[in-house]
């Protein structure tokens, strides 16, 4: 039975979600596991971070220079660098470990951009407008929640269960654009640079407004759990990963797709792809919005980017 949690009354908690497997009609239930040792579930999580989370492994166990080590570091698609961290029982206090190795990230952006470049090459895109850390663990206590949505910094929670038949389950527990505005009791060395939708808008004719209004509307209403992240140069959407871009321009829209031309049925060939180009947003294939005629075409080409990434 689900309970309502009495700090956030939109949050709810209780039992393990239920995986049933289906063969011939009939429904197993499957089991809940544990990982064998706690390395497991780093190590699982670095072999395969971009496709869990849209991050791309940079290091792990990384000392500071004050003291600690960082579980695992890693920059997003986006091009912001991301802290992660596992909770592995319920008296780590995680979220304090987190907010002290993001100021001392901050603190040593030289390092950080070093070990990026070393990695992924010197011309790798940094972006500190919104360095972020990530949390992992089973489950997470009410007071965990609590203090997540009193904190300004960008900190997510999120929840993993291993089923038997090796099936990974991830939930979003606590997303940044779900904390509240309440006044901030601990605050980071972290200067965030915000962007809005309104900014991306702000001197575009009427009919670009609608046109984008009408896209938003329909991407939101794919999924509850849909993210809409304004960044400085796109707008972009995504569950773990980045599935859509929309770049707002004076003349209509520029939509990219995060997925591959062989995955998706663009039957009017609408797409150009863009792998050999250069371009700011994540997506390999654009289409361009110019009139309400294009959009409900657009939509699903959006729609089979988000259900590729169910």
């Amino acid at each position: 039975m689900l309970r309502h949690d009495p700090f956030f009354p939109h949050i709810e908690k209780g039992d393990k979600m239920a995986i049933f497997k289906i063969d011939n009609q009939k429904v197993q239930k499957l089991r809940i596991k544990k990982f064998k040792k706690e390395k497991e579930l780093q190590q699982l999580f670095e072999s395969n971070l971009e496709e869990i989370l849209g991050v791309r492994f940079l290091a792990s166990e990384f000392t500071t220079s004050h003291g600690g080590r960082i579980d695992t570091l890693g920059l997003d698609e986006d091009g912001s660098p991301v802290i992660i961290e596992y909770k592995r029982d319920e008296k780590d206090n995680v979220i304090n470990q987190g907010l002290f190795y993001l100021d001392w990230l901050i603190d040593h952006k030289g390092d950080f951009e070093l070990l990026a470049q070393k990695k992924l090459g010197k011309n790798v895109n940094i972006s500190w407008d919104a360095p972020r850390v990530v949390l992992i663990a089973q489950s997470y206590n009410q007071y965990d929640k609590y203090a997540v949505h009193r904190i300004s910094e960008n900190i997510e929670l999120k929840k993993y269960i291993l089923y038997e038949n090796n099936i990974l389950l991830i939930e979003n527990v606590v997303l940044p654009n779900e904390k509240t505005k309440s006044k901030k009791k601990k605050k980071t060395a972290v200067i965030y640079k915000e962007y809005t939708v309104e900014q991306h808008l702000d001197g575009k004719s009427n009919k670009v407004k609608e046109l984008f209004k009408e896209l938003e509307e329909s991407i939101l209403g794919f999924d509850s759990s849909i993210e809409e992240k304004p960044l400085k140069w796109y707008i972009a959407y995504k569950l773990n990963k980045n599935f859509a871009e929309v770049v707002i321009q004076s003349k209509g829209l520029k939509v990219y797709l995060d997925i591959n031309k062989a995955e998706i049925n663009d039957p009017k060939d609408k797409l150009e792809d863009l792998s050999d180009k250069g371009h700011w947003a994540t997506g390999k294939l654009r289409m361009k919005v110019e009139n309400s005629e294009d959009i409900d075409y657009c939509i699903d080409l959006i729609k089979q980017s988000y259900e590729n990434q169910l």
